[in-house]
């Protein structure tokens, strides 16, 4: 059975050293910034548009692994530090 997803990553572009712009389909008119943690993106920040909906941490956990997968860092991502249970 595949997995539904909630959201979609719409585009991304590169915004400066270690930076990435993404764009998703859960909130058309906000930008979602991410930025490079040894060999994956995390979200660091956003431009939210109070049209679109709040973002819960799914939400985030979720663009991180779409954006991740699309610039091919899904597997360190899902191997880094704070994920793992000690």
């Amino acid at each position: 059975m595949s997995e539904v997803k909630s959201i979609e990553l719409v585009k991304w572009s590169y915004s400066g050293i270690k930076k990435v712009r993404g764009y998703f389909s859960k909130f058309p008119h906000s930008v979602i910034y991410f930025r490079r943690a040894r060999s994956y993106y995390l979200v660091y920040t956003l431009d939210w548009d109070e049209r679109d909906p709040v973002m819960t941490e799914g939400d985030r956990e979720e663009m991180q692994v779409l954006l991740n997968e699309e610039l091919g860092h899904i597997s360190a991502y899902k191997k880094r530090k704070s994920r793992r249970i000690h």
